[in-house]
């Protein structure tokens, strides 16, 4: 990050007396600029943090307390500290007036260059460590409220995670006390397929956690196999079908006439695939549409996943990839789940060296992923797109 240089202001009304203090103080990362009047100085302070003013006191028009005295009324210059240089006597009578001003220290003329020195570089020092702290405090303020928003998160994540345990628990718990009371006529096999529907949604849950909690800990290792995509492809829609089913959905599935070769990890790649349809259905009403096509471009294999769903609203669609994010479309329909679906997508495309893009997406129009993974031996990296969360 690229670092102001430190100000000083010189004021004098006699050009050599500024080029003399200019040569005694001149060093790398400090910055001199030179006034000739005390208005000269103050248009300075209008556009300019100094962290010391040298300030000659005889000036003809404005001398140097009077310009000390407007800097102290001045919130803008007010803190700058005033070093007062005088050919004058230096009776009590004028150092109590320069004192009153604003001074900090009066440097009799001639001016011992190594004095000069070592008091500008006290106050450079002071105004470093004083930046330094400020620069501290900023941080810590950044930090601060990123944590607060963790916070916040972590408690919308345990209230949806208590949700989205309590209600498949309960089914069970009903499940079990029906089958313990059974009766005559009552359907078992179905009250059986109903517990194991939502055992295996808690199971999901759960292996999406740990699935997240192993990428982020760099523990969980691709088993890459070379593969074509029309072998996987089908094996993530037949995982997506019941829900699909389940709400009357039409889907259309567009395959590249040319065969499509992978090096990926067929059980990651199916669980890509299938959880972005699988989201493309809970998020679009009954008897919607959704498309699945293939192709490649530019070395990738690309795997584009549309909907005419709720669609993602402007605001929302660059959080869509983080953590515990849930899309609310004010429409009715709020995704289930812990909403670490699309993030964990998104990591476990980028093990494979891919991107995933929200195309584009409209309130009430639907929604476009494009899924891209380098096809073997192309010698592709991937590329940032715009509009790609990093």
């Amino acid at each position: 990050m690229m670092v102001d240089p430190v100000k000083f202001l010189l004021v004098d009304d006699l050009p050599g007396n500024l080029l003399a203090l200019e040569a005694l103080l001149r060093r790398d990362g400090l910055v001199l600029h030179k006034a000739g009047s005390g208005e000269e100085a103050l248009e300075l302070m209008l556009h300019n943090e100094y962290a010391l003013a040298l300030l000659d006191v005889q000036m003809a028009g404005m001398d140097g307390f009077e310009l000390a005295e407007i800097m102290r009324a001045n919130e803008r210059s007010r803190h700058v500290p005033i070093i007062f240089v005088t050919a004058g006597t230096a009776d009590a009578s004028r150092r109590f007036r320069g004192y009153e001003a604003g001074a900090v220290d009066f440097i009799q003329k001639p001016i011992e260059a190594d004095v000069l020195r070592s008091k500008a570089n006290v106050f450079l020092d002071l105004y470093q460590q004083r930046r330094q702290l400020v620069a501290q405090r900023d941080e810590m303020a950044l930090l601060t409220a990123a944590l607060q928003a963790a916070d916040r998160q972590k408690n919308r994540f345990l209230a949806v995670l208590a949700h989205e345990l309590r209600n498949p628990i309960a089914v069970l718990s009903s499940g079990l006390n029906i089958l313990d009371r059974a009766k005559e006529g009552m359907d078992a096999d179905q009250v059986r397929a109903t517990m194991r529907q939502n055992l295996a949604h808690v199971t999901r849950l759960v292996d999406d956690l740990l699935d997240i909690n192993r990428i982020e800990q760099g523990k969980i290792s691709l088993r890459k196999e070379t593969r074509q995509l029309e072998q996987l492809l089908p094996l993530a829609l037949e995982l997506v079908m019941p829900a699909i089913a389940a709400a009357n959905h039409q889907l259309l599935v567009e395959d590249q006439a040319e065969a499509i070769t992978l090096d990926v990890d067929p059980a990651r790649f199916v669980q890509i695939v299938s959880n972005l349809i699988g989201n493309a259905a809970r998020y679009t009403p009954r008897n919607g549409e959704i498309r699945v096509r293939t192709g490649t471009k530019r070395g990738f294999a690309v795997i584009e996943i549309s909907d005419n769903g709720v669609g993602i609203a402007p605001d929302h669609q660059a959080r869509i990839f983080e953590m515990f994010e849930q899309s609310d479309t004010g429409l009715g329909i709020v995704g289930d789940g812990l909403g670490i679906g699309l993030a964990l997508v998104k990591q476990l495309v980028e093990l494979h060296g891919g991107e995933i893009e929200l195309q584009k997406s409209l309130p009430g129009e639907g929604s476009t992923f494009e899924v891209r993974l380098p096809l073997p031996g192309s010698g592709e990296a991937p590329r940032p797109h715009a509009g790609v969360p990093a």
